[in-house]
């Protein structure tokens, strides 16, 4: 009787490993047949055992538990309420962000986020570049390279941004195959210049050229850091590099692949502007740049350079908020370089708004904006629009183990390992991306009505406040400097929305 049942136990376990390798929905029971249950078992008693034993659900880093279960939620279309009132100390957290909402909020029959910008910006209209455009979507996948994300996680990425109609940037490790799945793309380049260098490492503009010609790039974006390790370069283990990741950034294999920190092809403000026009010449593409914000001495420049020479500037401008880490990074650079986002933001839209220039400028926002709050107050500082990438990577089945440095994410994403890979499938979780993407953009309008407002862009800063003690809050326009008329609402928008809204 016992050999029996100890047979039957056998035949059983090689049935849930057969299941575990075969489908495709859970990246984890794929990876590690049998004991990946585990994770989901207790993860179901998992507020029972940490009501008593562990942590809140708000206590997680980077992004809390409270945070994670929503994206989950969003993507797989599940139930994305929560129940019994909010669990956040409210009156005793520090900076806790209140949005006032209307008395009289907006009926909408219908949540059409089909258009993004406010009314008057096209990107790279206010230059007239011959390949301005309008993007399709307010909230956009921001800079994550092949070769740091697998081939599968690139195309995933990619196939969810065709279907949700977002734009989906490079990152810095060039265009690959993977990045051609229907998605529109805005190619990075970094300070390596990959896809676009010559035999010595140096930017190459034929190249540029030749493959924005044969890929779906809508814009090109200039980095000078990143929220992850700004003023640092980039760095690919040796181990992540693939003969056709080698081939694709025209790199050596078996070497750490290195970006340094600062770009050949310019070394100040006047140059920088130079080499935008260059690229805009050449391709008729919008230009723009992407960085953390450090000493302000570069922005107050670059706005002074702009204001007086309205022949060259840049058509975009992303800020990435100190707190952003898709890129591994020493810890000093992480947890103490750069500003956070909503500071480092406002200082540089500081300079804009009093050079008298925002309106030429389409401003991008990244750095812990995938949540509609958090969204909805970056587009009331003056967002134009949202970039998303760890966001987009919990979308896609992260699980913030945090190993992407390491070369071994147990769920395909950060990874070069054909077996942890397999346990993403694209087509599924192309599906979870646009629908977290989808649910984002929805309740962000959501949360625009309940203010009283047709679009983000009429939000009026006043709309948003920071408790700052359990008696006192204080105004966000007071709390970052911001005079009237600065943010939202955007210029020459309440028109034009107001026509959209009841086409």
């Amino acid at each position: 009787m016992f050999w029996w049942i100890l047979g039957a136990l056998g035949v059983l376990l090689v049935a849930v490993v057969i299941h575990d390798v075969v489908q495709k929905k859970h990246s984890i029971l794929h990876n590690f047949p049998v004991i990946g249950h585990f994770r989901y078992w207790l993860e179901t008693i998992g507020p029972e055992l940490r009501q008593y034993i562990v942590t809140s659900n708000d206590e997680e880093r980077p992004f809390s538990r409270d945070q994670r279960r929503w994206v989950y939620a969003s993507s797989k279309k599940e139930n994305n309420y929560f129940g019994f009132g909010t669990d956040n100390d409210i009156e005793r957290a520090s900076d806790y962000l209140i949005i006032q909402h209307s008395a009289f909020p907006v009926s909408s029959h219908s949540h059409d986020d089909s258009y993004s910008l406010p009314g008057g910006k096209v990107l790279g209209g206010a230059r007239g570049r011959a390949r301005a455009f309008r993007p399709n979507s307010l909230v956009n996948i921001s800079a994550m390279s092949f070769g740091s994300l697998s081939a599968h996680a690139v195309t995933a990425i990619n196939r969810g941004c065709q279907l949700a109609g977002a734009l989906h940037n490079t990152g810095e490790g060039g265009i690959s195959r993977y990045h051609q799945h229907g998605g529109e793309l805005v190619w990075q380049l970094g300070t390596g210049y990959f896809g676009c260098r010559d035999q010595d490492g140096n930017f190459s503009l034929e190249r540029l050229v030749d493959g924005c010609a044969k890929n779906p790039v809508k814009a090109i974006e200039i980095k000078l850091s990143q929220g992850a390790k700004p003023g640092k370069g980039g760095l690919l283990p040796a181990a992540k590099i693939t003969p056709e990741i080698s081939e694709i950034r025209g790199v050596p294999l078996g070497r750490d692949c290195i970006s340094p920190p600062s770009h050949s092809a310019f070394r100040d403000v006047d140059s920088l502007l130079d080499f935008a026009e260059k690229i805009a010449d050449a391709t008729g593409l919008p230009v723009g740049i992407k960085s953390a914000v450090g000493e302000i001495g570069f922005w107050r420049q670059l706005a002074e350079h702009m204001a007086k020479d309205s022949g060259r500037g840049v058509d975009f401008i992303t800020i990435d908020g100190g707190e952003g880490g898709t890129g591994a990074a020493p810890l000093a650079f992480s947890d103490h370089v750069a500003l956070p986002f909503r500071l480092g933001f406002t200082r540089a839209y500081r300079e804009f708004a009093q050079a008298g220039i925002t309106d030429r400028v389409v401003f991008i926002g990244a750095g812990k904006l995938g949540f509609p709050e958090a969204a909805l107050f970056a587009i009331a500082l003056g967002c134009d629009l949202i970039n998303v990438a760890r966001e987009a990577m919990l979308a896609i089945g992260c699980i913030q183990a945090q190993r992407c440095h390491t070369g071994h994410c147990p769920v395909g994403i950060a990874t070069q390992g054909k077996w942890l890979m397999s346990g993403l499938d694209p087509a599924h979780k192309s599906t979870r991306l646009a629908n977290y993407l989808v649910t984002l953009r929805k309740e962000i309008l959501e949360l625009t009505h309940a203010c009283g407002a047709v679009h983000p862009a009429l939000i009026e800063l006043d709309r948003f406040e920071l408790v700052t003690s359990n008696t006192s809050t204080l105004s966000a326009r007071a709390a970052f400097g911001y005079e009237p008329g600065w943010g939202g609402p955007h210029a020459s928008a309440a028109d034009e929305l107001s026509a959209l809204m009841n086409r």
